[in-house]
């Protein structure tokens, strides 16, 4: 009996030490909010570009996941949360194809259509809603590229074209025209991430070969350079990068307050985590998972302020929601 008795008390002296223990799942909740705003008005579609001028979002062409390419552009007003369709695309539709903004303009080039690889090149005026071609894109035509634009140039490499590439041009409006520039370092990719904060652009992400790349860079149009960044991935001896789970490729980028949030994408599944990325120190943190179904393939707008994604694809099945996340609230329904 004093055996039991004992065992009784060891158990009720144990028990504030497991219940405090599960009290700690708090210390895990991830920052921010995703908020679902007015449906996209098109059809649902998944590889659809993207790019941002000033409050608004565009979103052109896309797969619709049967036999259907699309080439129809629609504006996304972000004060008003609503859509506007605009002047179709002019080229032939296309899916994976690069869309990049320099200045108060947007461009489109590359891309696949199932068929046929493209790179042709094309500028957006929204002032008077049109399409004009321009001076082709003097690599080889391809998809899966990547891209961005920084002041006075747009700059597009990387992807497949039937084999991975790592080759990179810029574009200058003012005179119609291309130059091959460094190639970005390490590996060839396709399927990468791009984002611009302070005029300094970073690509990261992507496959090659089946394997997702670690490898992340930045580039600076001052000096014309590409420098190596930290690994997204746990590949260094520090703790800094034990939890790092970034990888993957089709994932989409936007910045806010001068942070990037990368977020989607597939690494042998579909993604929903989210990571924030601060230039001042090179890190990534783990934030709020995207709230929508976890999907590839997507879009994003950002105006600097405000982070989008919208569209996108899973499987066999197709989105046209639209998430915009605040980064600073914390989600109570989430966790």
């Amino acid at each position: 009996m004093v055996k039991m008795k004992n065992l009784i008390l060891s158990l009720i002296l144990l028990l504030p030490v497991v219940v405090c223990s599960c009290g700690d799942d708090d210390d895990d909740d991830l920052i921010g909010t995703w908020y679902r705003v007015s449906d996209f008005d098109g059809l649902a579609r998944g590889f659809a570009s993207s790019f941002t001028i000033g409050n608004k979002g565009y979103l052109v062409c896309g797969f619709d996941g049967g036999k259907t390419w699309m080439s129809d552009l629609w504006e996304y007003d972000m004060d008003q949360d609503f859509w506007t369709q605009k002047a179709n695309f002019p080229g032939n539709p296309r899916d994976a194809a690069v869309a990049i903004t320099i200045d108060d303009k947007g461009y489109l080039g590359t891309g696949y259509d199932g068929t046929d690889k493209y790179n042709d090149f094309w500028e957006y005026d929204p002032s008077t809603n049109s399409w004009e071609e321009k001076a082709p894109f003097p690599g080889s035509a391809r998809y899966d590229a990547v891209g961005f634009g920084l002041p006075g140039k747009g700059y597009l490499g990387s992807g497949y074209d039937g084999n991975y590439l790592k080759d990179f041009y810029a574009y200058t409006p003012s005179t119609n025209t291309w130059e091959q520039i460094v190639s970005i370092g390490g590996s060839k990719r396709r399927g990468a991430t791009s984002f611009v904060i302070d005029n300094i652009a970073y690509v990261c992400c992507g496959e090659n070969n089946g394997e997702y790349i670690s490898d992340f860079w930045k580039y600076d149009q001052s000096s014309a350079k590409w420098t190596q960044l930290r690994d997204i991935a746990d590949t260094s001896d520090d703790d800094y990068d034990d939890d790092y789970s970034i990888v993957r490729k089709y994932g989409v980028a936007f910045v806010i307050d001068g942070a990037a949030y990368i977020s989607c994408g597939e690494s042998g599944s579909v993604r929903s985590d989210s990571w924030k990325y601060m230039p001042s120190t090179d890190l990534w943190e783990n934030v709020a998972k995207f709230k929508g179904t976890a999907r590839s393939a997507t879009v994003s707008f950002s105006n600097g302020t405000r982070g989008y994604i919208a569209t996108g694809k899973s499987s066999t099945y197709q989105f046209d929601d639209i998430w915009e996340l605040h980064p600073y609230e914390y989600d109570d329904d989430e966790y």
